[in-house]
């Protein structure tokens, strides 16, 4: 019993010395979930002493903890808030908060941040107890791009050949990386796995692709050949488009047409070994992600497989993401085809002797995807220019000669699904401004009389110098 009184004595004695016991400062900042950018957001620090204020400050810690940015800051020697603390004598626990707004959240804003609550020691003014807290501001950002695009292309179409096909899903923006897989007809395609891409197309074949493909089998979806085109020509060339005969004389009936003749015939090459459809895709998956300066990460997930023109012909291919920061999964769709039905243009369409022609595809019938690889070549001879084809939507015949007059222009136009071949022909009308006779190879006044022409005019500038 005299233990107990005497220690009831001393703790009397202590509440009537506030001098001698310390003052204690505890604090700590409520954790936050993930927030996502554009959001506004409150920095809570909450603190719990019985001492007398001395300041707050807050800090936003960056470079690994290397600088302390300071974003707030309260005295409370230039501050009469905290007045109410001035009677430090009085023991009593108060407990305070302090808040930092972020109004518009950016992915900048991401990282650590320190909130320092400074006290004075019970015992002296000089004296400042310190405690702080901390807390990490996962700031969230979502795609803001997707797209689809389909790699190594554009590439030619092979019917003799088993084709690798790659898509590729791009997604920009998002922080952190989201979750990319794709659907094919609005299913989800089971992939197998890859740690790092194949490093040849060949990579992806199976040995159900090891066959002989010379002793192949045609489907009976080959389609009918335009007997108006193809009576006169064999087959020989590259082995996805019809080669002309290489002696194939123009119409003469049409070499003297009043406008230019476009044929609107096409082939569309649809021959299949027999063992394509009869196989079964396997799908392979490879996904990089790559840190972008501003803090997201760009996502390219790849799929690969051996191309089935005949089944994939058509098909819808979609690309999805989820995101912690999508209310909903973002999605880009392509869809697999053919070119079908190219649309060519040629200007001038009255062409004449030394002009410069230009044909181009304009588009499809239908939408194509891949891109497709466009190929000019001559019916039955070289192009102007002496090569035997050439690559790319537009054909630039300069200065066309009268020799050009009912010459046919093929147009072939495929993607690793199919290929198609258009038809269009030349018709050079006689320049007036040039006489008969005189046009070289090129459609110049460079002839016999041409050279006389400039002879004389250059006699008589030399009459006139002198």
């Amino acid at each position: 019993m005299r233990k107990m009184l005497s220690y009831l004595r001393l703790c009397l004695l202590l509440w009537d010395l506030p001098e001698v016991v310390l003052g204690y400062l505890t604090v700590s900042i409520e954790p936050l979930p993930p927030v996502v950018v554009g959001d506004a957001v409150t920095l809570k620090c909450n603190f719990k002493t019985d001492g007398r204020m001395r300041e707050i400050v807050w800090y936003r810690v960056t470079d690994g903890g290397t600088i302390k940015q300071k974003i707030f800051t309260f005295d409370a020697m230039f501050s009469t808030n905290y007045s109410h603390m001035e009677n430090y004598r009085r023991r009593e626990d108060l407990v305070y908060q302090s808040t930092v707004r972020l109004p518009e959240v950016q992915i900048s804003d991401n990282g650590p941040y320190e909130c320092h609550v400074g006290i004075y020691d019970r015992a002296t003014r000089e004296k400042v107890v310190l405690a702080s807290g901390n807390i990490f501001l996962n700031v969230m950002s979502p795609p803001t791009s997707i797209s689809v695009i389909a790699a190594d292309t554009p590439a030619p179409f092979s019917r003799y050949q088993a084709q690798n096909f790659t898509l590729v899903c791009i997604v920009s923006g998002g922080k952190p990386a989201p979750m990319v897989y794709f659907k094919r007809d609005g299913e989800l395609i089971e992939v197998v796995p890859l740690m790092e891409p194949p490093a040849s197309a060949a990579g992806l074949q199976d040995g159900r692709a090891s066959r002989n493909l010379l002793n192949r089998d045609l489907d009976d979806t080959k389609m009918q050949k335009s007997l108006s085109l193809l009576n006169g020509e064999d087959r020989g060339g590259r082995p996805y488009t019809e080669e002309p005969l290489k002696n194939l004389t123009p119409d003469q009936g049409l070499l003297f047409s009043p406008a230019t003749e476009i044929i609107p015939e096409t082939v569309v090459s649809r021959e299949f070994p027999r063992w394509v459809h009869n196989m079964e895709p396997v799908y392979y998956f490879h996904h990089t992600h790559m840190p972008v300066s501003d803090g997201t990460v760009e996502v390219r997930a790849m799929l690969m497989w051996t191309l089935n023109p005949q089944l994939d012909n058509e098909a819808l291919f979609s690309c999805e993401v989820k995101h912690p920061a999508l209310s909903m999964p973002m999605q880009s769709e392509v869809t697999l085809v053919a070119p079908k039905g190219p649309k060519i243009m040629m200007t001038p369409t009255r062409a004449r002797v030394g002009d410069t022609v230009r044909i181009v595809v304009q588009g499809f019938q239908n939408e194509v995807f891949p891109e497709p690889l466009f190929t000019w070549t001559r019916v039955g001879s070289r192009l102007l220019d002496g090569s035997a084809e050439h690559d790319g939507k537009e054909l630039v015949l300069e200065r066309v000669p009268p020799e050009l007059n009912g010459s046919m222009y093929r147009c072939t136009a495929q993607n690793p699904l199919g290929s198609t071949d258009t038809h269009t022909r030349l018709i050079v009308f006689e320049n007036p401004n040039i006489p008969r006779g005189t046009e070289d190879s090129n459609g110049s006044a460079t002839g016999h009389n041409g050279f006389r022409l400039i002879l004389m005019l250059t006699l008589t500038v030399i009459l006139e110098l002198t």
